[in-house]
């Protein structure tokens, strides 16, 4: 996973998805930012653009967003465009869905971040769209206070009967644990600890029980930190 924020453009883009093509890695993911999180600005290459690109261009790697968030992504163009890419890689993406966080981003941009408890209620009704968009094979109706579906049928249906599957990438238990039990098929932990990672992965069987679903309907990962070293140690 790297932070496509952080200086990302197409050159280094397509050297990277190249390398991890070739070398044997098993996916490929990227965070969803406008811009890095401090000045001064740097590059920041469009995340459903660049994930289009690497659907063409590879036959082997799993990918996609760690994660897309609902803060500046509608969740009907995000459906459409995952869909899309799904298909066009022969069934490879991961769908990361988040809240959104970053402040600066939103600012510069013009997009409204909301407060937690706001960000957390936009993200529910979010994920309601998106999986009936790319579950439901008939029109879906919804009525929410940020997002509205009126007989809405994403066309064409996703390769993959349900679509890719939802990632979620979440620590908190109270609120959004609860929403990874109801909609997601993996949970991706973000920079915890083992210790930490084994007691959610607890709570999180609880809760898909209370669900009606079982612990291995709900794959699990670990978003974490990770040191290069390119000399050789002596």
């Amino acid at each position: 996973m790297i932070e496509g924020q952080n200086g990302l453009n197409w050159p280094r883009w397509k050297r990277i998805v190249q390398l991890v093509e070739d070398l044997g890695f098993a996916g490929l993911y990227r965070s969803d930012h406008f811009t890095n999180a401090n000045p001064p600005d740097i590059d920041s290459l469009e995340l459903w653009v660049s994930l289009a690109w690497l659907a063409d261009n590879t036959k082997r790697i799993e990918f996609g967003p760690l994660v897309t968030p609902f803060s500046f992504r509608h969740p009907a163009h995000t459906a459409r465009m995952a869909s899309a890419v799904d298909d066009l890689s022969g069934g490879r993406l991961t769908l990361g869905l988040g809240a959104g966080w970053e402040e600066r981003e939103h600012q510069l941009f013009g997009f409204p971040l909301l407060d937690v408890d706001g960000r957390l209620c936009r993200m529910e009704e979010g994920l309601e769209v998106v999986t009936r968009l790319l579950r439901s094979d008939s029109p879906s109706n919804f009525s929410g206070k940020f997002y509205t579906l009126q007989d809405a049928l994403v066309l064409p249906r996703p390769a993959r009967p349900g679509g890719p599957p939802i990632l979620i990438g979440v620590n908190g238990e109270k609120r959004t644990l609860p929403l990874v039990a109801r909609y997601a098929d993996e949970w991706n932990a973000v920079l915890t600890t083992a210790d930490e990672v084994r007691r959610l992965n607890g709570v999180l069987d609880g809760l898909l029980e209370e669900q009606g679903r079982i612990p291995g309907d709900v794959r699990r990962s670990l978003m974490t930190g990770c040191v290069l070293d390119s000399q050789r140690h002596r």
